[in-house]
């Protein structure tokens, strides 16, 4: 049940991108980051004959087949799963909304809607392991090939779509290409800026974190009510008051924000007197929280463990060498002592 949720879940955050993007950015002929970027460059390089749908679509399936070795089953899954939901949405919307004025006739106002939609999106179907494929199939397969996160890589990608706008048909010469079209670059790169806030909050809200400290002497009610209701783990340590002298015990409990006031709740039902402290946590991994994969395309990669054995096998063979040039300089200072 759990998976089919997640699906649904990601095709509404899918739909919503579909939203922020057909309804307030395509119609203004700006250029955002992504394949939904290719797309918007070949529908208007193409006065409109190719759908940005089937361009996303297209290019999504030739870097699929390019780096799929490079990518992981489930990463293959997820991305045809979410690049047919993406370009059949938007490909349900951008006719009407391309044939018709926009929406929002204000520029700013209208890529600030759209870009905020797409943050919102972004970050609903990243938060159920989802993807679209565009420049996330790119940054996967060049982040195991270089040094590059995929932060990095996307980054860049997105920037250069956006900048290749300057070459879309234009009637006049190359300088006043230039002045029309910069205010239009500046607005995809300013729609990066925003939706990639927007998606980094929504994600970074989903899983901040809060430490909770408890001094109680009904510390036992506290934590099975902790744990059995609101299905955190408790750890408790013995721990003893400098002015009292006296053993008290005290836990330990971490949670989600959202879990933060059904736990003050049952520590205040059950012990009003008890003493409490809470703080934020920058991030927690492990059972119950997020498991970090080292390597979260493919398989394990364990050429960094044979390189440090091929290195210190060399360095074995170097220092056996040089061990035996040192032997042999001894012996022939030996043999010269010897004959003087």
């Amino acid at each position: 049940m759990k998976i089919i949720a997640d699906l649904v879940i990601i095709a509404l955050g899918i739909c919503m991108y579909a939203v922020g993007f057909c309804v307030f950015i395509l119609p203004h002929h700006v250029v955002i980051g992504g394949m939904a970027g290719v797309g918007t460059l070949v529908y208007y390089a193409t006065s409109g004959l190719i759908p940005v749908a089937v361009t996303m679509y297209a290019a999504n399936a030739i870097l699929l087949a390019i780096g799929y070795k490079s990518l992981g089953k489930w990463f293959v899954m997820n991305t045809i799963y979410g690049m047919t939901i993406s370009s059949v949405a938007i490909g349900a919307m951008e006719g009407y909304f391309t044939s018709h004025p926009p929406l929002v006739q204000s520029l700013p106002m209208s890529m600030a809607i759209g870009s905020v939609l797409i943050g919102l999106g972004i970050g609903v179907y990243y938060s159920h392991h989802g993807t679209n494929g565009g420049t996330d199939i790119i940054a996967a397969v060049l982040s195991t090939r270089t040094k590059l996160s995929m932060g990095r890589v996307m980054m860049i990608v997105d920037i250069s779509i956006v900048a290749l706008s300057l070459f879309l048909p234009f009637d006049g010469d190359f300088e006043a290409r230039v002045q029309a079209r910069t205010e239009i670059i500046i607005y995809g790169w300013l729609a990066i800026f925003i939706y990639s806030t927007v998606a980094d909050r929504y994600l970074g809200q989903g899983r901040q974190t809060m430490q909770i400290i408890v001094l109680s002497s009904k510390w036992d009610e506290i934590a099975k009510h902790i744990t059995r209701k609101i299905g955190r783990g408790v750890t408790t340590l013995k721990t003893t008051g400098y002015w009292t002298g006296k053993e008290r015990t005290m836990m330990l409990v971490w949670c989600r924000r959202y879990e933060y006031g059904h736990i003050l709740q049952a520590i205040h039902q059950t012990d009003q007197q008890a003493f409490i402290t809470s703080s934020v946590v920058r991030g927690i991994e492990g059972n119950g929280f997020t498991f970090v994969n080292p390597v979260p395309f493919g398989e394990p990669d364990n050429d960094i463990e044979e390189k440090q054995k091929d290195k210190a096998g060399k360095g074995g063979k170097n220092h056996s060498d040089k061990t035996g040039k040192a032997d042999k300089a001894d012996k022939v200072l030996v043999e010269q002592e010897a004959a003087k």
